[in-house]
């Protein structure tokens, strides 16, 4: 298994995505596929979004300063999301406004994903050698071990607010 950072998150995303399809696919009453597909939706993102915060973006931020913009960009979209996965961890799957809320979720993050995959990861594997994404790799895979699984866990709020502040 590589330990390269980008080749981690696009495996994430992948993940992610398939998550993202099935709940697609899921018929407008099957209320209970929707709902435990939300929760591995949650706990996906908010491991994922977790890593990018934490380690990942921080750590380009300091060695590539000129994709200053496009970090503050993402951690506007992971603030965006993780407003929208706090609401779905409240809210039931019958509820009126849940498959719409995590249609819009979807939206959001295929469209993040589809930048940092298209724009941000090919520039930062540019200015950056392997040797350095694999050591920013090993401290993801560390990360994850104690990285929040749902937004009700205090860091995970934490991360929100920090978004918001920062």
């Amino acid at each position: 298994m590589s330990s390269d950072a980008i080749v981690l998150l696009r495996e994430d995303h992948k993940e992610i995505r398939k998550l993202f399809r099935e709940f697609e696919k899921a018929g407008d009453r099957a209320h209970a596929t929707k709902g435990r597909l939300v929760d591995k939706i949650i706990e996906a993102l908010t491991v994922h979004t977790y890593l990018e915060n934490e380690c990942m973006y921080p750590t380009v931020r300091k060695l590539v300063p000129d994709l200053e913009d496009d970090i503050l960009e993402s951690y506007e979209e992971h603030h965006v999301a993780d407003v929208l996965v706090m609401e779905l961890a409240m809210m039931k799957p019958e509820d009126e406004r849940f498959t719409a809320k995590a249609t819009v979720l979807i939206e959001s993050v295929d469209h993040h994903i589809d930048e940092e995959e298209g724009t941000w990861f090919p520039k930062v594997r540019e200015q950056l050698g392997r040797k350095q994404l694999q050591e920013i790799g090993a401290r993801m895979i560390e990360l994850r071990k104690k990285a929040p699984r749902s937004p009700a866990r205090p860091s995970a709020v934490k991360k929100a607010l920090d978004s918001v502040i920062a």
